[in-house]
This record gives C-alpha cells, structure tokens and sequence, in this order.
C-alpha cells in the first residue's frame, strides 16, 4: 500500500510563491511518474506537472513558466515550487502516481489579489 502526504500549502498574496512537498510510502518510489493536480470545489480536477524518474517533467498550459516540479528519491518526495501566484491558482493540491488510484489528501493553496 502506498501512501502520500501533501503538505506546504497555504495563504499568499499574488505574486508571491509556495512550495508544495509530497511525502510518498513504498520502496520503489524512484520508478514512479509522479504527478501533480489541483481543483477547485465545482470544477473538474486539473493537470499541474507530472516528473518522471529520471527528472524529465511535463506541465500544464498554465502553469508553464511558473511552477517547477521536481523530486528527491533519496527522500521519496515530490515537490511543487510555485511562483508568480495567481488567484487564479486558488486550489486543493494533490499529489498522484502517475496512471493509479494513489492520490494524497490534497492542501489548500489559496492566493489573494
């Protein structure tokens, strides 16, 4: 059974930046495509990033050039670096193994104008 454990979110203002950690269980970690999602209560969920295991990451259209995925399998954690924050980034975070059911519990980044 693998878990993961969001964490990192929070309230800033536009502009500003967050960092998002995903803290993952399981030994094969390294091998995993790990992903990022984020959605707003109402609306369908929506890709982020994804990184696989040798670093090579994929972003959504509009996240690029503002977020970085990137990952520390030493540590088995994923992480999100947020920048240039829009309220329009307003959402629950989640974490996710790429093609699998195993997702986090989500955190909140909210971000005011």
């Amino acid at each position: 059974q693998v878990q993961l454990v969001e964490s990192g979110g929070g309230l800033v203002q536009a502009g500003g930046s967050l960092r998002l950690s995903c803290a993952a269980s399981g030994r094969t970690f390294s091998s995993y495509v790990m992903a990022w999602f984020r959605q707003v209560p109402g609306k369908e969920r929506e890709f982020v990033a994804t990184i696989n295991w040798s670093g090579r990451t994929y972003y959504g259209d509009s996240v690029k050039g503002r977020f970085t995925v990137s990952r520390d399998n030493a540590k088995n954690t994923v992480f999100l670096q947020m920048s240039s924050l829009k309220p329009e980034d307003t959402a629950i975070y989640y974490c996710n193994i790429w093609g699998t059911d195993y997702w986090g519990q989500g955190t909140q980044v909210t971000v005011s104008s």
